[in-house]
């Protein structure tokens, strides 16, 4: 009895697409988001996580860890909010929301900051 070699195929090929990994971010929404955190970095406003301040800069190296961990573990980020909400609103650890704060002005959550840097960043456009 001869076997094609298709139907020998077939399982291997099976378990290759089954566990196959997502679709990466997109570089367009990868760059978009670096851009983002690059504007974090540069506004000279502190990031609150778990309550302690930090500088801009430290903030950025935090998400970014943050968005390397989402990407190698195929999180679904096809737009920047999608990194806002799944990555830079909370402490994964605590749940506690991030804030920042710019010079004298009150605190804001994070989400609030990056969603309005991230329509300047795009032109005023949403």
């Amino acid at each position: 009895m001869k076997i094609s070699t298709s139907l020998c195929l077939a399982p291997v090929l099976a378990l290759v697409l089954g566990t196959a990994h997502g679709a990466p971010t997109a570089p367009a929404v990868r760059t978009e988001i670096l851009s983002l955190l690059q504007r974090l970095q540069d506004s000279g406003c502190e990031f609150n996580r778990n309550g302690s301040w930090y500088s801009g800069a430290e903030a950025r190296g935090h998400l970014l860890k943050k968005l390397d961990y989402l990407e190698s573990h195929d999180a679904a980020l096809k737009r920047s909010e999608d990194f806002i909400q799944q990555a830079a609103t909370s402490s994964s650890m605590s749940g506690k929301p991030y804030l920042v704060r710019c010079a004298a002005a009150a605190p804001v959550e994070s989400k609030v900051w990056l969603t309005q840097e991230l329509t300047k960043l795009r032109g005023g456009k949403t």
